[in-house]
């Protein structure tokens, strides 16, 4: 029978570090599409040493095109762990094991694996760790810990970046709920790209395909809580809300959660009482992918035939094709493209009534990014990097946390649909990124 629920509140991380440029540069890592745009970070053939012509047809070759920083000078270095924003604003507290041991997780629906820091890492890696804060998982600690013999796990990025060591089951408590014998991937080795980045590790949201266990995937907590009724078969489904609210009398409600086997109805009655609205998902390649085929600025609708986006709580920014972008922008005061900084960029302190409303479709429905959010992060001279970036060659949208603040979104898993509900309490104050 289900059990009893309860939210997951989220935890901002105090000590992020929050650049436009760093986030963007670790989506390239993430997704590894190719940048349309001038920037330092490009994609070099490794045999070559070219920057990839990204305006020539492709042609074939055997090697695969590496992500790399373009000094000034014109050479070609490497991403470092500090080029990247690696510090997730948000992390979620999760109990592994028996007695429980907490960690502090990223929630990502962009992606499929469920790893922790744990004691198998080397002793240099784990002293930088707890000067870093990090808890550590110690599989010797839980009497409920299996260790899986073979099985191996991998994580690698177009930069080189890896992560990767052995599995286990143990049981995970989200939210009250717990999963018996899941399926637990423990770092034995972290490069610094992953090793300097805040939490104690990721659970990944995604659809199992993408899971990188060998010799074969697992199954993700989702799958499992569904798979051992820990949630009702009417609501296969976990929900995501990010951001504070303000009331009416101002007073900031710093709130952000996810609740697994329900739908929060107090956070819909807050909504207006609006009708949640639901979309198919493909989730072919892994991914919460659904049809967003038109969009609009300044209620200006912009037609995008056969366009589809992803929802992923696991990106900072939203990335949009480089056309809407420029749309986007010219009806911004004072906003540019910054080659130094591979983004568009606008002025601090532009008034909410001056930036445009920009909307996004989910299926035949618009969607607004509430304009608190259109500014990202300060990077100097009085100007603030845009929430919104091109998504380069990336053959979909990817809605981050700058698009999933202005909805409450449900995922439900058993019925491969997305829903959304516009949220509407109100606008926050004026401030980059309306943080």
């Amino acid at each position: 029978m289900p059990r009893e629920q309860k939210r997951i509140n989220v935890k901002r991380n105090p000590d992020a570090d929050i650049a436009g440029l760093k986030s963007y540069a670790s989506l390239l890592k993430k997704y590894d599409f190719n940048p349309t745009t001038e920037g330092p970070y490009q994609k070099i053939d490794q045999a070559t040493k070219n920057v990839k012509n990204l305006f020539k047809p492709k042609s074939k070759k055997t090697t695969k095109p590496v992500l790399r920083k373009v000094e000034e000078d014109g050479k070609h270095g490497e991403v470092k762990a500090e080029d990247q924003m690696n510090d997730s604003m948000y992390l979620c507290p999760v109990e592994i094991g028996t007695p429980p041991q907490v960690l502090n997780l990223h929630f990502d629906t962009g992606s499929s694996d469920l790893w922790v820091w744990s004691t198998g890492l080397d002793g240099k890696t784990l002293r930088e760790g707890k000067g870093r804060k990090h808890n550590v998982f110690d599989p010797k600690a839980s009497s409920t810990f299996e260790k899986v013999g073979g099985g191996s796990w991998r994580i690698r990025y177009g930069d080189g970046s890896r992560a990767e060591g052995t599995v286990g089951l143990d049981n995970v408590t989200l939210g009250g709920l717990t999963v018996e014998s899941q399926a637990i991937e423990l770092a034995t080795k972290l490069t610094p790209e992953f090793s300097s980045g805040a939490g104690d590790g990721l659970l990944g949201l995604a659809f199992g395909q993408i899971n990188t266990v060998k010799p074969k995937p697992v199954k993700t907590p989702v799958e499992n809580m569904i798979e051992q009724e820990d949630i009702s078969a009417e609501e296969e489904l976990f929900t995501c809300y990010l951001g504070s609210w303000r009331d009416k009398e101002d007073i900031d409600h710093g709130e952000s959660f996810y609740t697994f086997g329900y739908i929060d109805q107090d956070v819909i009655a807050r909504c207006g009482g609006g009708e949640l609205w639901y979309v198919p998902v493909d989730s072919s390649k892994g991914f919460w992918q659904f049809g967003s085929e038109k969009a609009a600025v300044d209620g200006v609708v912009v037609e995008r035939p056969g366009n589809t986006a992803i929802a992923d709580t696991g990106t900072t920014l939203a990335l949009l094709s480089d056309t809407l972008c420029a749309t986007i922008y010219a009806n911004i005061p004072g906003a540019m493209f910054d080659t130094k900084q591979q983004g568009w960029i606008f002025p601090i302190g532009t008034p909410l009534r001056k930036l445009p409303k920009v909307e996004i479709g989910v299926g035949d429905r618009l969607f607004e990014i509430q304009k608190e959010d259109l500014g990202f992060a300060p990077c100097g001279k009085g100007m603030q990097y845009g929430g919104i970036q091109s998504r380069g060659d990336s053959g979909f949208d990817i809605l981050g946390d700058t698009w999933l603040k202005g909805v409450y979104a449900v995922f439900d898993q058993g019925r491969k649909r997305f829903g959304v509900v516009q949220r509407v309490e109100g606008a926050q104050n004026l401030g980059v990124g309306g943080r």
